[in-house]
């Protein structure tokens, strides 16, 4: 005789059986009762940022920790770090000339580790790298993001270079996944470290997401205009949104799977 159903999962079952506008509608109802949650029991809400650099941070150990023990590279996008790796040195260069802070320092320990995958996939462990599963055009995302930042970028009085280049890494971040998620899709079977990674990731630009959209209700607004004037305050969040939804899918699955006790995440057809 069958088990009974636990709650959670007789809850993930009606969710999977409903059509995508409902799906849309139940995830934008979580993500706002989340936000609700985060305002009510974090007081200061810059420790938002703080805990999603803590999570990226324990993403990365989790991607060295596969890259170093498992000594297999397989499931992970080479392109997706090397994005990552430019946004990150942009944003680094634009941090030191144009506000240095705590913030620098962590980029710069990013782009260290992120620098060191890099490596690690291109030589130690290319024989485990699926070239072919890792097929998503970089220039996809470059050239809309370089495009995009000579039209809309910051109106402060930084020169003009830096401003563009500041806003070419916004936009770049929000969608430097996409090739992850581009590999993801093509095996379909995800197997535990990198999905660990990725969800991570995932946690990581919701709290910085909660972060941006609480630090302007709390100060009605006034955020944004600090940011400048025009189409560039609105990016600036839209681009935190974007990359928060994502991921949002994925994130779902994952912990679907985990209730389940799945050890191997499998995405059916046309997640991410």
């Amino acid at each position: 005789m069958k088990g009974a159903k636990t709650p959670i999962h007789a809850v993930a079952m009606w969710v999977r059986r409903q059509p995508p506008k409902v799906k849309a509608f139940l995830a934008v109802v979580s993500g706002i009762a989340a936000l609700v949650f985060l305002r009510l029991v974090v007081h200061d809400h810059d420790n938002l940022f703080v805990a999603a650099e803590a999570v990226h941070a324990l993403g990365i150990s989790v991607l060295i920790f596969k890259l170093t023990k498992e000594k297999t590279c397989a499931g992970l996008s080479l392109k997706s770090q090397e994005l990552t790796a430019i946004f990150l040195a942009v944003r680094l260069y634009c941090s030191f000339v144009m506000e240095f802070d705590i913030h620098t320092l962590l980029d710069s320990a990013t782009l260290v580790t992120t620098l060191w995958v890099i490596y690690m996939i291109r030589f130690t462990l290319k024989s485990s790298y699926m070239d072919d599963k890792d097929n998503f055009k970089s220039y996809y995302v470059l050239l809309p993001c370089a495009v995009l930042s000579l039209l809309i970028h910051p109106t402060t009085q930084h020169h003009i270079i830096n401003r563009i280049l500041w806003a070419f890494c916004v936009y770049l971040e929000a969608v430097s996944v996409l090739p992850q998620l581009r590999v993801m899709q093509n095996t379909k079977i995800v197997e535990p470290f990198t999905a660990h990674y990725v969800f991570a990731l995932g946690v990581a630009r919701f709290l910085s997401c909660a972060h941006w959209i609480l630090q302007v209700l709390d100060t009605h607004g006034r955020l944004l205009t600090t940011l400048g004037y025009g189409l560039w305050p609105s990016m600036v969040l839209l681009s935190e949104i974007v990359q928060t939804f994502i991921l949002a899918d994925f994130c779902y699955y994952y912990v679907k799977s985990l209730v389940g006790g799945q050890l191997v995440l499998r995405l059916p057809s046309g997640v991410v």
